[in-house]
This record gives structure tokens, sequence and C-alpha cells, in this order.
């Protein structure tokens, strides 16, 4: 059965290069509904977590915690989903001499494995209890924990590093209170392309949402409105990129994401593509080329078939790139 998932994301690939969408999205379901059968994976749980989240964290608890936690702005979080542009922009802030593009490091995933260890394992994210009792001592600890165990991924003197774990956008509240100086960027991409996107690559491990339509409909919908949450409750914390503008506004959009993060405008941002660093991700040879439109529109060719992710995105995707007004509530009540 593995092999036969490998084979069909293959040949999906292969009947898309001969522009045979049709084929080649039959193979890709083929090899996602083989995948999605080895996982445990349940949308409902993602919800209720999310949900969780918005309920815990609110303005009045981190206005309460304000400058808790270590206090060293080395840290730029780069956060969204895969497939929406967050190789891009960690190559276009590696590119910055003051910046040093490391890989997508797990030690927030480790951290929040720590402390759920020490919650009630009975329920649905449970280490956001512990954080919920932390004093600002703790809080300090975590933090300058995380800049000593990623400190051996820097091998460079740049004063900035990048974590760019997608999935940490679920963990923007534990990051905030442990690092209240740190950048985060929230890389977002039109929702169809990137859910369409990852729905036909095939990852070695993690992403375990991305192997059915509705299931990455419904994570995405989740992922905007957690980060809508966020952007209410810490207004201008996170810096949001929307793909297309970066596409078509490149370095309007790398003048504003450089501004962010506080650093001076430098040409070789805009170079990205001659950067020699290693890059392990899913979008690693497109970041080797010039910015292009061709992949903006490409999930069109199979919109045919998108309909069980048009219905799970619902007014997220009429509503793209603005968020739908009463999102907030919705999860809220949860």
């Amino acid at each position: 059965d593995k092999d036969r998932q490998h084979l069909e994301f293959a040949i999906g690939k292969a009947f898309e290069d001969a522009a045979d969408h049709a084929a080649s999205f039959e193979h890709y379901l083929r090899g996602n509904t083989l995948r999605r059968k080895t996982l445990l994976y349940d949308a409902d749980d993602t919800s209720a977590r999310v949900a969780r989240i918005r309920r815990s964290y609110t303005r009045g608890f981190f206005a309460e915690r304000s400058g808790w936690g270590a206090q060293a702005a080395d840290p730029i979080f780069i956060v969204g989903l895969p497939r929406a542009g967050s190789t891009l922009l960690e190559q276009i802030l590696a590119s910055h001499s003051a910046v040093e593009g490391t890989m997508e490091l797990p030690e927030i995933t480790s951290i929040t494995r720590e402390l759920r260890s020490l919650g009630d394992s009975n329920r649905a994210m449970p280490y956001h209890d512990v954080v919920l009792g932390m004093d600002a001592g703790a809080l300090r600890e975590l933090g300058e924990r995380y800049l000593d165990h990623t400190r051996i991924q820097r091998k460079s003197a740049a004063p900035f590093f990048i974590d760019k774990m997608p999935n940490n956008f679920l963990h923007l509240g534990l990051i905030h209170l442990m690092l209240p100086n740190a950048k985060i960027i929230d890389a977002r991409r039109h929702p169809l392309a990137c859910c369409f996107s990852a729905f036909k690559q095939h990852f070695a491990r993690g992403q375990s949402f991305t192997y059915g339509l509705d299931d990455i409909g419904r994570y995405y919908h989740d992922y905007v409105a957690l980060m809508a949450h966020f952007d209410e409750v810490l207004p201008g914390r996170v810096h949001r990129v929307i793909y297309e503008r970066m596409v078509d506004d490149t370095e309007g959009e790398v003048r504003r994401l450089l501004d962010h993060c506080g650093l001076p405008f430098e040409e070789t941002c805009l170079r990205f593509f001659e950067n020699e660093r290693p890059v392990r991700t899913a979008s690693s040879e497109q970041v080797r080329k010039p910015i292009y439109r061709e992949g903006v529109d490409h999930w069109r060719h199979y919109e045919t078939w998108l309909g069980p992710l048009k219905d799970a995105l619902g007014k997220v995707l009429e509503s793209y790139p603005e968020v739908p007004e009463g999102i907030a509530g919705e999860m809220k009540n949860h």
C-alpha cells in the first residue's frame, strides 16, 4: 500500500505535466485516499482545538502578562499552511545580511509536548492549562530554553534567524508569551491554490489534514479564524503576506516585510533565487527561480473536481484575501 501511494502521486504528477488533468486528478485522488486510510486525523478535533485556543488567549490575558518572557528579538517565525509561500518568504529574508535561514525547527513542538505531559492528558491541547498558570519567570525560562536549543542551528553571526515551521500558527499564544519581541510572519495564499497544492503533495510526514479535500478545506477555514483572533487580541503583532500580492508587487511587499522585521532594505532580497543555502521543503526548486505567475492560477485546471473543497472553505473562499465578517464569533461559540 505504501508503494502504491507513492506511485499514484507520481503518476498524478506525470499526467499533470502532460496536461491531462482529468487523469492527473484521478491518480492524485487515489493516492490521497490510500494515505488517508492510514491516518487518524479528525477535522472536528482541530476545530475544537482552535476554539479552545481562542477562549484561552484573550486581549485581557495578554495585557496582564505584558513584558513577560525572554526579551531577545532573534527569532523570526514564519507560519501558515504548507504550500502557501512560506519557503519563498524564508528565502527572501535569508538573503538579507542580518538574517540566517535555518529550517523547520521542531523546538516549539517539543516544548508543547513537554507542557502537555504536565496537564490533563484526557483533554484536547491540555498544555494551554499549564500555560495559563505560568508566572513571568517560568515563561522567561521557556523563551530562554527555546533560544538555547535552537542555537545549534545557527551557523553565522547574523543577529536574526528564521523558524519556518508552518503549523506553529497553532502555538502563537505561547510564542508571544515566551518571546514577546520575536517577529511573526503569516504566509497566506489563495485557498484553492494553497489547498490543492497541498492535496497533490505526498508529504514525508505530518500534515495529516492534507489527504482529503474536505479535511484540508476545514483546516484552512480554522486557520483563518484563529489568525483573525490573534489579529483582534494582539493588533499588529502578526505581519501577513498575501502570496498573490508578492507576485504582483515583489519589491513593495519585500520592503513592507523588512520594515516589519526592523530591517533596512537590501537588493539581495529581490535576488533571493541566487542564494545557494540548502532548502529542504517541497518548494526547494521554485525558490531557485525568480518569482513567476504560472503557479498562481494553476488550480483552475482542476476546478471541476474541487467542489468538496469549496464547500468546506465556505465564505473564507468568497472573501479572500479579506477575512469573513463574524468569523471570530463563530469559533468562540464552537
